[in-house]
C-alpha cells in the first residue's frame, strides 16, 4: 500500500503540488530578515511622518504643484519597498533620488535663477519687500504713548507681551500682530535682564505689527521693558498696489520688474524677485562694466586650461619616462617624492605659495633670488605666470601615475620591432609610445582640461583673481577665469550680489565646457583604430 502511494506520487506532474497551497513550500522569517523588515518599516515610516508635516506646510504656502509632486515620489517609493519582486528598483531608487536632488534639481533651479533678477535687492517675495520697506522707512512718533512690555523667546523667535495703557494685555511677533490676551501664550519663555543684554540686537530688531494693517505702524522696545509706535514716512495703498510718501507727496508705482519705481526713476529698496527673461544674458554682452572683463576672463581661461593641461602632462611624462627606466636604482624612493605635492590639499598649497610669492619677504625673492622685488602675484602677466607654475606643481603628480601605469601596460614587442626596423629612441617615442600612450590617457586629458576650466581652487587661494583690472568697478582681475569671477558676482565683487547674472554665466561656462567635450571625444575616437 505504501510503495502505491508513494508511486503514485512520484507519478503526478511537479505543478500538481505547486498548485496545492498545502504542500507548497513555507518561507521561514530569519532573525536578519526580520530585522531588515523591521528597520524598512521604521524608515518608511519616518519618511512618510515627515512627508506629512511637509504637505502641511506646502498646502499653507499655497503650492500645491509641489505638494502634488512629493505626495507621487513618496508614493512610488512606497510602492517601490513595500511590494516584492521589484529589487532592481529598490537599489536604484536611492541613487536616483540623490541624483535628483544634487544634481538635475540644481541644474533646473540654476537655470531658473538665470531668468530673474535674484540677488541683495531681489531675494525675496514682493509681500516680503512691502513689509521690509515700511520697517526700513519708520520714525518713532514724536507724541507715542509708553507701553509697558516684557519679552519672551520661543526657539530663534522673540515677541512682547504688551500692557496697554488701558490695562489690556496682548502679545505679537515681528511676523504676527498684536492680538489680545489674558497672559503669556505656552511654550514662551521670559527673558530677564542678563538674558535681553546677551539678546540685544535681536531685541533691537524686533518689530512687532499694531495691527493688521502694516500702514498703522509697529511697537519697538530699546531696553526689553517699555515701547513706543513707530510709524513710515511711506504709506502703502493696497488697492492700487502704490507707495506715497507721505512727506513729499511722491508716488512708488509697480514698475514689473520687482521694484517700486517713482516718476524720477528713483527705486524703493528691497524690491522683489520676478521673471525678466534673457535680460541677464543681454546684459553679460552688452554692458561694458562686465563685457569686457568677460571677454579677457573667458580667453585667460580657455588659456589657464589648455596650457595648464599641457604642463601637467608633459612634466608628469617626462617624469614618468626617467623613472620608469629599468637600470635606474631607488624607484620607489623618486617616485614617492613626485607624488608628494599631488598629496597635499590644493588649498593649503595656494596659501603657501601666495606666501613664497610675496614680493616684499617671500621665500623666492628673499633667499632665491637675494632680495629681489619682483612682483610674482602684482604684474597681471608674472602673475598669470605664477599660476600656471602653482597648478603645473599641483598637478603633475597625478599625470606621473597615469602617465607610469599606461607605460607599464605597453607590449614590449611593439617596442622591440621598432628597434630592429632601425628607429631611435625619439622615433620610437614619437611614433610608438605617444600614440598608444594617447589611447588611454586623452580621455584624462579631456577630463583634466574640463577641470582646470573651473579651477577655482588655486585662483582664489593664490591671487584671488588679482590684480584687478582698471576699465571695470567690478572686483575682476587679470587671473580670475570664469568659475571665480562667477562667485564674486554671485556672491559680491564690488557690485553687490547678482545671483540672477551669476547663474546666467554659470550656464555659458556649463555650455562651453560640454561643446569642448563633445568635440574632444569625437576625436579621440580616432584613436581607436590604434588598439
Amino acid at each position: 500500500m505504501a510503495e502505491a502511494v508513494k508511486t503514485e506520487s512520484a507519478s503526478r506532474p511537479a505543478s500538481v503540488w505547486g498548485d496545492d497551497p498545502l504542500h507548497k513550500p513555507q518561507r521561514r522569517l530569519t532573525s536578519g530578515g526580520l530585522i531588515a523588515l523591521l528597520f524598512k518599516i521604521v524608515l518608511l515610516g519616518i519618511i512618510d511622518a515627515v512627508t506629512v508635516l511637509a504637505v502641511f506646510i506646502l498646502i499653507g504656502k499655497g503650492d500645491w504643484i509641489a505638494t502634488v509632486a512629493l505626495i507621487v515620489v513618496v508614493a512610488l517609493v512606497n510602492f517601490i519597498y513595500l511590494r516584492p519582486g521589484l529589487l532592481p528598483g529598490k537599489y536604484l531608487t536611492p541613487g536616483l533620488f540623490f541624483l535628483l536632488i544634487f544634481q538635475v534639481f540644481v541644474i533646473v533651479y540654476t537655470g531658473y535663477i538665470a531668468f530673474t533678477n535674484a540677488g541683495d535687492a531681489h531675494n525675496s517675495t514682493k509681500e516680503d519687500a512691502i513689509a521690509q520697506i515700511i520697517r526700513t522707512s519708520q520714525d518713532r512718533v514724536p507724541d507715542s504713548p509708553s507701553y509697558t512690555v516684557e519679552v519672551y523667546k520661543q526657539a530663534d523667535q522673540f515677541g512682547l507681551l504688551v500692557a496697554e495703557p488701558g490695562g489690556q494685555l496682548s502679545f505679537g511677533t515681528s511676523e504676527e500682530a498684536l492680538e489680545d490676551v489674558n497672559g503669556a501664550p505656552s511654550g514662551w519663555e521670559k527673558l530677564n535682564l542678563n538674558q535681553i543684554i546677551r539678546f540685544q540686537d535681536e531685541i533691537l530688531a524686533l518689530n512687532v505689527p499694531i495691527s493688521d494693517d502694516i500702514n498703522d505702524g509697529t511697537l519697538r522696545t530699546a531696553d526689553g521693558q517699555s515701547a513706543f509706535v513707530y510709524t513710515s514716512s511711506l504709506e502703502f495703498d493696497e488697492s492700487a498696489d502704490t507707495f506715497t510718501n507721505t512727506e513729499t507727496g511722491v508716488v512708488y508705482v509697480d514698475d514689473g520688474r520687482g521694484n517700486f519705481r517713482a516718476e524720477d526713476g528713483s527705486t524703493l529698496t528691497p524690491g522683489w524677485r520676478v521673471v525678466i527673461g534673457w535680460d541677464n544674458f543681454a546684459f553679460a554682452f552688452t554692458n561694458e562694466q562686465i563685457r569686457d572683463p568677460l571677454i579677457a576672463v573667458t580667453i585667460w581661461t580657455f588659456v589657464f586650461a589648455g596650457v595648464s593641461t599641457f604642463l601637467c602632462f608633459a612634466l608628469g611624462l617626462f617624469l614618468a619616462i626617467v623613472l620608469n627606466h629599468p637600470t635606474l636604482r631607488g624607484k620607489k624612493i623618486y617616485r614617492i617624492l613626485v607624488i608628494l605635492p599631488y598629496a597635499f590639499p590644493a588649498y593649503l598649497t595656494g596659501l603657501v605659495w601666495a606666501g613664497m610669492l610675496n614680493q616684499e619677504f617671500g621665500f623666492i625673492n628673499d633667499v632665491l633670488l637675494g632680495g629681489a622685488s619682483i612682483p610674482w602675484l602684482a604684474d597681471p602677466m608674472l602673475a598669470r605666470v605664477s599660476v600656471l607654475i602653482v597648478n603645473m606643481w599641483l598637478g603633475y603628480g597625478y599625470m606621473f601615475l597615469v602617465c607610469t601605469g599606461a607605460l607599464q601596460s605597453l607590449p614590449e614587442d611593439i617596442e622591440e620591432a621598432a628597434k630592429m626596423d632601425g628607429a631611435g629612441a625619439w622615433r620610437i617615442f614619437r611614433s610608438v609610445k605617444l600614440p598608444l600612450l594617447f589611447v588611454s590617457v586623452a580621455p584624462l586629458l579631456i577630463a583634466t582640461f574640463a577641470y582646470n576650466f573651473n579651477n577655482f581652487g588655486v585662483i582664489y587661494m593664490l591671487t584671488r583673481g588679482n590684480p584687478r583690472f582698471p576699465d571695470t568697478t567690478l572686483d575682476i582681475g587679470a587671473t580670475d577665469i570664469m568659475i571665480t569671477m562667477v562667485y564674486k558676482v554671485a556672491f559680491g565683487g564690488g557690485g553687490g550680489r547678482d545671483l540672477g547674472l551669476a547663474s546666467a554665466l554659470s550656464i555659458l561656462i556649463f555650455i562651453i565646457v560640454t561643446i569642448v567635450a563633445i568635440v574632444s571625444f569625437r576625436q579621440t575616437k580616432a584613436l581607436e583604430d590604434l588598439n
